[in-house]
């Protein structure tokens, strides 16, 4: 004590506080040596948490992502790397935000013959029990070699188209998919983003090969629930490999091959995929089916289906489809949103509409916007509609259906919305379960 008086007195600015104690001087070790050696689990909570706060974002997520389930710590690794988090998009966890969207950034930019693949594969065992969702919006071809430059004997196109096809197979995902079992939604465009003024068809080809591998990929990852794959130049034959593949498959329940080059043959191939699988969602907006298509998706729906939704805006369907898929609704039970918007239909097709309002019960959604019922197509409408009580939403914008019809439909839809919404309210219960 006489020590501590005297050196107290000869310097005032010493204090015992200066001194950090022991505990604070094994966490701060513990932190600096962590990459070493990460002895996060032996601690007790409270000093868990401490080491965390202080563990810098860049250590390698070897050391990190079996051993740091703290979420604050992946929160601060999202906010500093990108600057949008919305965390409720990826089920509130902040570890699983950071690993979908790290193994997205991989995918989106390799490059097949030039990126290693064990830039992805040795993050698999890292990422796979919180990656549920992909979302690859751009997929890149191998780098492209002139051939001339390269191969100068190599004159003959033919041998030169033969190359190019070689050239331009993507990356396997079938080497991804088997080992991540949580997967339930995949969203692909094989395509690039930006290129600028490098723009090459080449770019945005989706080869035989691609599909084949990735037909094998989706049958292999048995949680899917949503696949996705949009302006990749999907045609008829790819479109039957594809359906061929998901035909049985056991949890799939929503299809979106919108903005791609689908025929009558593909959209027949998944008519029968609709009939023999539990898909409840079918997007198929702006690709090329005509009445022959819809005449086969239609005859699906009559049969058996569990399809809730189908849209097929953009298509060319007309009136021998609309019709058909008009009939296949007097019939069918399941399906409850349907976009046939901008398929040059006429009052034809609403005349079999207005006995679909009349006795179906189970539709809510209707959309017609964009094709040409006319004013005695929009007094069919209007005429189904005298007792239907189950319609909410019927889109009659730039369908040249009168005025005072519109109105007088809008008022009756208008109505069973709000039916429908204060039932929801008397009953939350039923409408929770």
């Amino acid at each position: 004590s006489f020590y501590t008086r005297r050196c107290i007195t000869e310097d005032p600015s010493w204090s015992l506080v200066t001194v950090p104690p022991l505990t604070e001087l094994c966490l701060q070790h513990i932190v600096h040596n962590f990459e070493k050696n990460p002895i996060l689990n032996y601690l007790l909570p409270e000093y868990q948490k401490k080491v965390v706060d202080r563990l810098p974002t860049s250590l390698p997520l070897t050391v990190t992502a079996n051993i740091v389930s703290h979420e604050d710590y992946w929160k601060r690794c999202c906010m500093e790397r990108w600057q949008v988090c919305d965390v409720s998009n990826y089920g509130g966890s902040w570890k699983r935000m950071f690993f979908e969207r790290h193994l997205e950034n991989i995918l989106k930019f390799f490059i097949p013959n030039t990126t290693d693949p064990k830039e992805v594969l040795d993050l698999v065992p890292l990422c796979k029990g919180y990656v549920r969702k992909l979302e690859i919006d751009q997929f890149l071809p191998p780098l492209w070699v002139d051939q001339k430059k390269e191969n100068n004997d190599l004159s003959d196109t033919e041998d030169e188209a033969e190359l190019g096809e070689v050239y331009m197979h993507h990356y396997d995902l079938r080497d991804l998919i088997s080992d991540l079992p949580h997967l339930q939604e995949l969203h692909l465009t094989y395509g690039v983003k930006s290129c600028g003024m490098n723009f090459e068809w080449s770019l945005f080809n989706f080869t035989e090969l691609d599909c084949s591998n990735l037909a094998a990929a989706v049958k292999m990852c048995r949680n899917l629930k949503v696949f996705k794959l949009t302006r990749s130049k999907v045609d008829d034959d790819k479109i039957k490999v594809l359906a061929r593949n998901l035909q049985h498959h056991p949890c799939l329940l929503e299809l979106d091959l919108s903005h791609n080059l689908i025929k009558d043959h593909g959209a027949q191939a998944l008519g029968k995929l609709i009939s023999y699988s539990k898909i409840e969602t079918l997007d198929l907006c702006n690709n090329q089916i005509c009445h022959l298509g819809a005449q086969a998706l239609a005859q699906s729906l009559a049969e058996s289906s569990t399809l809730t939704s189908l849209n097929l805006r953009l298509n060319f369907v007309e009136d021998k489809g609309g019709e058909a898929i008009g009939r296949a609704l007097l019939t069918n039970s399941s399906l409850k949103s349907l976009h046939l918007g901008s398929n040059n239909l006429s009052e034809r097709t609403a005349a079999v509409f207005s006995q679909v309002l009349a006795q179906n019960t189970t539709l809510t959604s209707i959309s017609f916007s964009c094709n040409h019922l006319g004013l005695d197509g929009g007094k069919q409408l209007l005429q189904g509609l005298a007792n239907n009580k189950t319609l909410t939403e019927l889109d009659l914008r730039h369908a040249e259906v009168e005025q005072e019809t519109d109105f007088l439909i809008h008022e009756i839809v208008w109505a069973n919305r709000e039916a429908v919404r204060l039932g929801s309210l008397q009953h939350p219960t039923t409408e929770a379960l």
